[in-house]
């Protein structure tokens, strides 16, 4: 069975389309929301869902994501719960690729095996565990292959050759290219160093490239559109959910999806 991650890639490639990865926090701002909240996404033009597994210390997210993990953590969100929501997903919807990203700690615990297999059985694609590094994944990538789960990697503008080549052997499904130098929802997209570093890391792998961090509405994702595959959006729709935290579902999911519709259209260039 080919996964879902490749297929929807490869058709969006013959299609001529860019990919929407779409990232909110599992149980964020309250459980019962996020279920209505992918499903709106996915309806708004997402292509994955990339749903960030609750933890407490995301070294790699800035303050908005933070507080959508501190927000799903005091509703005790887990791996296991978050496993769950995916299986609930999968009953409505059977094609849309789901990543989960998240941190090492939550995976070792469970265990590598135990986890694939349990991603595997509620429908899950593909893996990103941001601090794990390629010298120390050789395990969770032996364990993600065994079930067919993609392990997508991230790269960075200071990422060396040696270690674009390390990651492109382990990569699957697609590379995650952070396109700025800190944390999730800082700074400004600097497109000449994306054009740039994308054009090299394409010696090295054939798979599609991601550029996420610093994509934030229409104009953003349309200008990134010109030179990667696909946009991975997170802090814009985390920032929204808190924002209207004391909100109900219905209106935080309608406007998580109004911001989907209006970057899908600039990545589709208007």
């Amino acid at each position: 069975m080919i996964n879902r991650i490749t297929q929807r890639m490869q058709a969006l490639k013959e299609a001529n389309r860019k990919a929407l990865v779409t990232y909110i926090v599992s149980g964020d701002p309250t459980p019962d929301v996020t279920l209505n909240a992918i499903q709106e996404l996915v309806a708004k033009g997402a292509d994955i869902i990339e749903l960030g597994i609750p933890f407490s210390d995301p070294m790699a997210e800035g303050p908005v994501i933070q507080r959508g993990h501190e927000r799903a953590l005091a509703h005790h969100v887990s791996l296991k719960s978050t496993l769950a929501l995916v299986k609930q997903f999968r009953e409505t919807d059977n094609e849309t690729p789901v990543v989960l990203m998240g941190y090492a700690n939550p995976v070792e615990r469970m265990g590598y095996s135990e986890f694939a297999t349990a991603a595997f059985a509620a429908g899950v694609d593909g893996v990103l565990t941001v601090d794990l590094p390629p010298e120390e994944a050789v395990g969770l990538n032996k364990a993600l292959r065994n079930v067919g789960l993609q392990n997508i990697f991230l790269l960075s503008p200071t990422t060396t050759v040696q270690r674009i080549r390390d990651i492109a052997s382990l990569a699957s499904g697609f590379v995650y290219y952070v396109s700025l130098k800190g944390v999730t929802g800082a700074g400004h997209l600097d497109l000449g160093s994306v054009k740039d570093k994308l054009g090299h890391i394409r010696q090295y792998t054939d798979l599609p490239i991601c550029v996420g961090f610093g994509i934030k509405d229409g104009n953003s994702a349309n200008a990134v559109a010109e030179y990667a595959d696909g946009a991975v959006v997170g802090s814009v729709f985390v920032d929204k959910m808190g924002t209207l935290e004391n909100e109900s579902s219905q209106t935080i999911v309608q406007a998580i999806g109004q911001l989907a519709a209006e970057i899908r259209y600039g990545l589709d260039g208007y």
